[in-house]
């Protein structure tokens, strides 16, 4: 079992950065891939970037690559992102979620879940 809590979400300007963290609990968080998903109002959950149990491989939609960086701290049971040059069409609710592997890009891959955090970005 794990237990996922994102925090970090807030009201920024366009053009403006972010860090989103998620803390896990559960001795079994390094051998879990990551991934952060978002949901705007209306929309289906997306996939927004993955990394794998070692931080050594990423995965990145298109619509992010270039402007956000996910990582991890196994040590501090921690998995970030950092959002750069933020854009209004980034506004979302951002999950974290825990899976077997960081090539994972569709909701039902992942076995855990946070609770969300929220991101506006304003133009």
């Amino acid at each position: 079992q794990v237990q996922l809590v994102e925090s970090g979400g807030g009201l920024v300007q366009a053009g403006g950065s972010l860090r989103l963290s998620c803390a896990a609990s559960g001795r079994t968080f390094g051998s879990y891939a990551m991934g952060w998903f978002r949901q705007a109002p209306g929309k289906e959950r997306e996939f927004v970037a993955a990394i794998n149990w070692s931080g050594g491989n990423t995965n990145y939609a298109d619509s992010v690559k270039g402007r956000f960086t996910i990582s991890r701290d196994n040590a501090k049971n921690t998995v970030y992102l950092q959002m750069d040059s933020l854009k209004p069409e980034d506004t979302a609710v951002y999950y974290c979620a825990a899976g077997e592997s960081y090539y994972y890009r569709y909701v039902a891959e992942y076995d855990y879940w946070g609770q969300g955090t929220q991101v506006t970005v304003s133009s």
